[in-house]
């Protein structure tokens, strides 16, 4: 028998390890889903944000980056520089995008794995198809460009804030868009509550079933938005909708995407005069 090799670079946890969650005083599920029923459990109207932190030139290694925090959910993306397409042979007239969204081990309830789950692929693929509408590719043909979103804590609107966090990465690193990218999620829960930007909890609530028929709309959908060309990139609906919902729906995230715009066009424009101003005084020495 051979004993399989050891990596000594990466920190060796245990097999199996117990959420810390567990050991803190929490309300029981029923409760807590009543809580949520009533009124948001931070205060919150329900067609509120949450606040927004947006930083760009985060990370020194790559070509572009941003951070993105709202309240306890934590993305950080970084985009490199166009490089050929791997395994490609024929000519391609538009560039690609190569994504890739990831949670950290530490950032969900769960300890996650160090290698790209089923579900981490499809939000890689849905992250893809929100941006490529924006992207210029044919500015680059037959590179790639790749686009990294590691999610550092996850309290929900974990895919939005990834979309928008690489919206802002893209542009940092100067890479022709057409537009930005700006992602807000809706929850809708079986009494016909909607919750704009909910929280983990809100989105566990609104897949809540008990004491229903299942017949009213239930669910989450997340919607990337281009505001300045208005149009949608990428819709994703996870749940059961009737149409006039669904339509209502999109309206609500359409408006409710024009403020978080707003807020990567201020970031943009800090991040450009701050530039500007570090290169004045280095000209002045």
């Amino acid at each position: 028998m051979f004993a399989m090799p050891v990596d000594t670079k990466r920190i060796q946890g245990p097999e199996v390890s117990v959420p810390y969650d567990q050991f803190l005083a929490q309300q029981s599920q029923q409760s807590n889903e009543e809580a949520i029923g009533k009124e948001r459990i931070d205060g919150r109207k329900s067609d509120e944000l949450r606040e927004i932190f947006l930083k760009t030139a985060v990370l020194s290694q790559a070509k572009g980056s941003a951070y993105i925090e709202m309240n306890n959910t934590k993305v950080i993306c970084s985009v490199f520089d166009p490089r050929e397409i791997p395994r490609k042979s024929e000519f391609s007239v538009n560039g690609e995008l190569f994504c890739e969204f990831k949670y950290a081990p530490f950032s969900c309830r769960r300890k996650r794995g160090h290698q790209q789950d089923s579900e981490e692929k499809e939000m890689s693929a849905y992250l893809k198809r929100a941006l490529e509408p924006a992207v210029c590719r044919h500015e680059f043909p037959n590179l790639q460009v790749d686009v990294y979103a590691l999610v550092l804590e996850n309290d929900g609107s974990a895919l939005a804030a990834a979309i928008t966090c690489a919206g802002l990465a893209l542009a940092d690193a100067s890479i022709p868009m057409f537009d930005l990218v700006v992602a807000v999620q809706m929850g809708i829960s079986i009494t016909g509550k909607k919750f704009l930007d909910p929280t983990l909890e809100e989105e566990a609530y609104c897949f809540t079933l008990s004491g229903s028929d299942e017949k009213g709309s239930f669910g989450r959908v997340t919607a990337a938005f281009l505001p300045s060309l208005e149009q949608f990139s990428q819709v994703v609906q996870d749940g059961s909708m009737v149409t006039e919902t669904y339509v209502e729906v999109l309206k609500e995230l359409a408006h409710a995407s024009k403020d978080a715009y707003r807020l990567s066009q201020e970031c943009l424009l800090k991040a450009v005069q701050t530039s500007k101003e570090i290169k004045n005084a280095e000209q002045k020495n």
